[in-house]
């Protein structure tokens, strides 16, 4: 059997509204990020890569024309390097991701890279000119995510305390975790056209807890959901390499992980922040194993209340989850979270020498995705 081994995985400090990134081109950033994962990998001429797949929830605008082809011939990939976009909106970049693993375990390509890129502040959310199917807007489909996660904030009975308290933890963890420079490996520094350097996050911040006790609804009249506890608009870009092991073992290339399982589920679209629950399920019965099985776990942070529904529901442990903070605190740039997740996840097991990992997520329209690594 052909495995899928993730050779490294890198991403961009992500970027918040009024924040340096804000005027970079998807493209630009994106190039930097490859750029950066071929000079940390230079065993491997650039002629053997076969196909790059990046994500993206809008590619329109700066991030459309087929951004991945695009990002190739910027980073100087040769033109035999193959190129396409995948749109499953928050899961874009994850399913990127299940492509190339699948293109290499079929034996279609060796060597492949996939991610995912966003600007959410060049690309507004619904993209430029959205036009609504009359039969769909009646059963709810195009409803806002904040609505639904206000719904599964009164199905699982969770209150704005308790989300608030998860996005504190969430700026915290993620404070510490930068302080003592976990995402260091993670992170690509980003020139910003020879004006300025950022190597860091812009979302995590201490809390300030008058005021986001202060703050209104954000949703609904009588929600509980408010800006605090919602993953804010953002920038970033991420990409891994990933090959076969037997290429890897050839070319002398270190193995991190390998790509052990996959899975997408759908789910009632107006509840669409239960994704992480089915997808999560349905990946452990493909490869034999259970959530003890699991040492630590990403949990894309849409909102708090959507994670703390999946947490509560499933009865998942929470001190594996996040370890290094999540959305809420970082940010939830849709094309590239995907890919963001699972570098992250890398590392993390990396740090605390963990065997196996999940990366999950919820996806608006109503399916969730996830994906297991192991290190051998």
């Amino acid at each position: 059997m052909v495995q899928s081994e993730i050779i490294d995985a890198v991403r961009s400090p992500i970027g918040l509204k009024n924040g340096k990134l804000i005027g970079i081109r998807p493209d630009d950033l994106s190039t930097q990020i490859i750029v950066a994962l071929l000079e940390r990998n230079n065993k491997l001429d650039p002629k053997f890569i076969e196909d790059l797949i990046f994500g993206c929830a809008f590619p329109e605008g700066s991030q459309g024309m087929l951004i991945s082809k695009g990002i190739a011939i910027l980073a100087g990939l040769p033109a035999t390097t193959a190129g396409s976009v995948v749109n499953r909106f928050c899961g874009s970049s994850m399913d990127a991701v299940h492509q190339i693993s699948t293109k290499i375990e079929s034996g279609d390509i060796e060597v492949g890279i996939a991610g995912g890129v966003e600007d959410m502040f060049s690309v507004p959310m619904g993209g430029f000119n959205p036009d609504f199917h009359p039969d769909l807007a009646e059963q709810e489909y195009y409803i806002g995510m904040g609505e639904t996660a206000e719904r599964l904030a009164t199905e699982g009975n969770i209150s704005r305390s308790e989300q608030e308290e998860f996005a504190i933890e969430s700026h915290e963890k993620a404070l510490k975790a930068s302080k003592k420079g976990l995402f260091k490996n993670e992170i690509i520094p980003i020139n910003l056209y020879d004006e300025h350097i950022l190597s860091q996050d812009e979302g995590p911040r201490t809390p300030n807890l008058e005021k986001i006790k202060s703050l209104n609804p954000a949703f609904m009249e009588k929600g509980s959901i408010t800006a605090a506890t919602s993953s804010p608009l953002s920038i970033g870009s991420s990409a891994l390499l990933i090959t076969s092991k037997k290429f890897a073992e050839k070319k002398g290339l270190k193995i991190r992980a390998y790509i052990k399982g996959r899975s997408t589920v759908g789910v009632d679209w107006r509840k669409m922040g239960k994704g992480p629950l089915p997808a999560t399920e349905k990946v452990l019965q493909k490869t034999n194993l259970s959530m003890k099985d699991l040492d630590v776990i990403e949990l894309n942070e849409a909102f708090a209340a959507q994670a703390l529904y999946v947490i509560n529901s499933g009865s998942w442990d929470k001190t594996k989850i996040n370890k290094n903070g999540g959305a809420i605190s970082l940010g939830h740039p849709l094309g590239c979270s995907g890919a963001r997740i699972i570098t992250t996840l890398l590392n993390v097991m990396e740090q605390q020498d963990n065997k196996k990992g999940l990366a999950t997520m919820c996806i608006g329209t109503g399916q969730g995705i996830a994906t297991i690594l192991e290190r051998t």
